[in-house]
């Protein structure tokens, strides 16, 4: 799927499909938005706007100069966006071409900040003069995402350390959880710290717009905040994983006190019947009447001994 942003007049009108193209003057195009586009589709608007034609390849590359690219009169970035798919977080890479203020977009999957910048410039077309206002909208918009994400994240490592405080019982699926907010929040670092670098080379660009670089100021500065409360996240997160492990830990020493007390009461006992199963012929006490009530005797003494030593010295 394919919309066109373009100018009529004082308004901004949407045109889906790229046949639009062949009756839309080039002058009046402000976005082309293309959404799981063919190989032929991109090869024609790489022929029509003379732009370069980037691989998948290439479009995911980490190193800087794969990630935002300066030509003479282009402008290519390539950013991840993250997106949640099938309960997983994963990154969803859009590949940006900026002409002649012309923005043309290409990405694989719906992305709420391409929706929200759809809606702003229907609200507020005066704001979208060119199409790197546009561009600066929509990482605006998904620099706001991003906290969003960040504050959920918040919010349950809070449900997680509550939960560990209050459980009688530790689950392993608590420390199954944490490590998947570990995960997430390293994968979101990795999404914000990408903007920061496609950011930071829009506002070096000479390219862009002088009135542009106030608003990137301030979403670097957000950018920022950002990988500052992820690097807060994830401690606070490995924190709640070492608590989880030492109250293990803890539960697991009692269990071994438990073994241990029980091994050490039943000590003094066993010495006792062992004695007194050697099959020695001169042991006065197995002619005695009271010789096995003495034995049982001597066994109940030494274990409740044993248990009061254990009090006494506050080991139990």
């Amino acid at each position: 799927m394919t919309r066109i942003f373009y100018k009529n007049g004082d308004r901004i009108k949407v045109a889906e499909g790229l046949n639009n193209l062949r009756v839309i003057e080039r002058d009046r195009l402000l976005w082309i938005d293309v959404m799981c586009a063919t190989e032929d589709e991109r090869r024609m608007l790489a022929q029509n706007y003379d732009i370069p034609l980037q691989s998948k390849q290439e479009s995911v590359e980490i190193e800087s100069s794969s990630r935002f690219v300066e030509l003479d009169e282009i402008l290519l970035a390539n950013s991840n966006f993250l997106i949640v798919r099938n309960e997983q977080y994963v990154n969803e890479p859009v590949s940006f071409v900026l002409k002649d203020n012309l923005l043309i977009s290409f990405r694989n999957a719906e992305l709420r900040s391409f929706t929200e910048t759809t809606k702003k410039i229907e609200q507020n077309w005066k704001a979208f003069g060119t199409g790197y206002h546009v561009a600066v909208a929509i990482f605006d918009a998904r620099v706001d995402f991003d906290a969003d994400m960040l504050e959920a994240i918040a919010r349950d490592s809070t449900r997680i350390a509550r939960t560990i405080g209050q459980e009688k019982k530790l689950d392993e699926k608590i420390l199954l959880e944490i490590t998947r907010y570990q995960e997430i929040t390293m994968t979101l670092r990795e999404n914000i710290v990408d903007k920061q670098r496609v950011i930071s080379g829009m506002l070096r660009s000479e390219l862009f717009p002088r009135e542009c670089n106030e608003r990137l100021r301030i979403m670097i500065k957000d950018i920022n905040s950002l990988i500052d409360h992820t690097n807060f996240s994830f401690e606070r997160l490995e924190y709640l994983q070492n608590t989880f492990l030492g109250l293990v830990n803890i539960e697991q020493n009692k269990i071994i006190k438990i073994f241990t007390v029980a091994s050490v009461v039943f000590m003094p006992p066993t010495l006792i019947a062992s004695l007194y199963g050697m099959n020695f012929k001169l042991m006065p006490e197995l002619n005695w009447n009271f010789g096995y009530p003495l034995a049982i005797a001597l066994m109940l003494l030494s274990s409740m001994g044993t248990l009061y030593f254990f009090r006494r010295k506050r080991w139990l």
